[in-house]
């Protein structure tokens, strides 16, 4: 039970240090909708999500003027489309994007492909008609795993991503490749991610479930400027008990939501989410913790503890936890970020160090639109590496500035925010990146 003390706690929250739920998503099956006809695939699947997650957008509505707990997004994740499209996946997408427009969602995950071992004749054509349909649809986000830790990392797909991000940009120009903002290359991919725009329903998933994601930078921030000048070990208490808050908040209204749908509950996602706006940044709680602005000496270990206090305090909190759970460091969607890349403190290199203790990996990262298809899945591969290597998710989002350089700007809006274009390394990775084949597993990645 929730008590008195921790309501009024509660509103504190809400009312001061910017705390929200993220995001309600209902992960939905459409194994049962594949057909021989792709246009009769999709209309099966828009019947299926719209008659499952009808309700969604207004129950969500419902519990956060009931609980006073600001729901920041609805949305519904999907089995990935490669898995039941057998024809063209265009059709699909067309329908899904139909679908998420009827119900009133903001986005709709699972435009995805699963290639870590290999690839289906099916992947291959959803991978060539990604950077069409992101340019065609508003609402469908697509992601690729190229890699985990008991397969290896699958080179060919690595390489045609980097083609694919590219295309993507370039078809998306007009509004600063927002279409790259949809699109995520994973390592270990996790099949119960609320958080878009890698959110699917995997094959290991029910016939569909609620999962919630959690935010609340502000709040650990706030709770640190408490203890300024504690040793680490008080900073990852006061972490771990502002963590736990948060997630029985999250659970509260996972359960609620599961009630009020009758679908099961699935997952609380413990992540720090951040957003554009002031007091609500993963930076800026790093820079709480004694560091001048993110990406000084010492963000990577600032960010380590942040991670880890994040999801020991979570776990205490919900007997579900799920999803990616720690902190995120997406650049645009972060004010702190944003500041520390401008200022030339934050670094593509230091960001790939801080990915090797984070949650996620290389998140809304603008870079200059010159940048070689090669060089992205250079930048993809490594990524994939730091994943693999130490059996955890890691991602790629990046998206290529056409006709912009670093120290330029990048505008995407809402919650995707803006970012300065970052420099990246201008020396080659071609030969490397054409040989193909796959980076074998590691060998701690044999423990049957």
């Amino acid at each position: 039970m929730i008590d008195t003390g921790e309501i009024f706690q509660t509103l504190h929250m809400i009312q001061s240090e910017n705390f929200d739920i993220r995001t309600i998503t209902l992960g939905i099956n459409l194994l049962d909708c594949s057909d021989r006809d792709p246009e009769q695939t999709g209309r099966r699947a828009y019947d299926k999500i719209c008659r499952i997650a009808g309700r969604l957008v207004e129950t969500g509505d419902e519990i956060s003027r009931e609980f006073g707990i600001p729901i920041v997004n609805k949305r519904v994740s999907v089995t990935p489309v490669s898995l039941i499209c057998q024809g063209d996946p265009r059709p699909i997408a067309r329908w899904l994007d139909k679908a998420a427009h009827q119900i009133g969602v903001n986005f709709l995950g699972g435009y995805s492909a699963m290639m870590h071992k290999g690839a289906t004749a099916a992947d291959e054509r959803l991978l060539a008609s990604i950077p069409e349909v992101l340019a065609e649809t508003e609402r469908l986000c697509s992601s690729v795993n190229v890699g985990s830790t008991r397969a290896g990392i699958n080179m060919n797909a690595v390489r045609e991503m980097g083609e694919i991000v590219k295309r993507t940009a370039e078809m998306t120009a007009d509004s600063d490749g927002l279409g790259c903002a949809k699109l995520v290359v994973f390592c270990n991919a996790v099949e119960d991610n609320p958080f878009m725009a890698g959110a699917f329903c995997g094959i290991g998933e029910p016939e569909c479930a609620v999962n919630v994601g959690v935010s609340g930078p502000g709040v650990v921030k706030q709770a640190l400027e408490h203890v300024k000048g504690e040793p680490f070990d008080v900073v990852a208490e006061t972490v771990k008990r502002t963590a736990f808050k948060i997630t029985r908040v999250g659970q509260l209204v996972a359960r609620e939501a599961s009630q009020r749908l009758n679908i099961p509950f699935g997952i609380v996602d413990l992540s720090l989410a951040p957003t554009p706006a002031m007091g609500d940044s993963v930076a800026h709680i790093l820079a709480e913790m004694g560091l001048e602005m993110a990406g000084a000496p010492g963000t990577t270990a600032a960010l380590a503890l942040l991670n880890d206090a994040v999801k020991k305090g979570g776990v205490m909190a919900s007997g579900h936890v799920g999803g990616l759970s720690g902190a995120f460091i997406p650049v645009s969607e972060d004010i702190g970020m944003i500041e520390a890349a401008g200022a030339g403190a934050l670094t593509l290199e230091k960001l790939e160090a801080m990915t090797c203790v984070c949650s996620v990996g290389l998140d809304m990262i603008a870079i200059p639109g010159d940048t070689p298809a090669e060089t992205i899945s250079g930048i993809i591969a490594d990524e994939a590496a730091i994943g693999m290597v130490n059996n955890k998710t890691t991602a790629v989002r990046v998206i290529p500035a056409v006709g912009k350089q670093a120290g330029d700007r990048v505008e995407f809006g809402g919650l995707l925010g803006f970012a300065p274009v970052m420099p990246v390394n201008r020396f080659s990775c071609a030969d490397f990146i054409a040989r193909g084949g796959r980076i074998p597993a590691p060998l701690h990645s044999l423990r049957n």
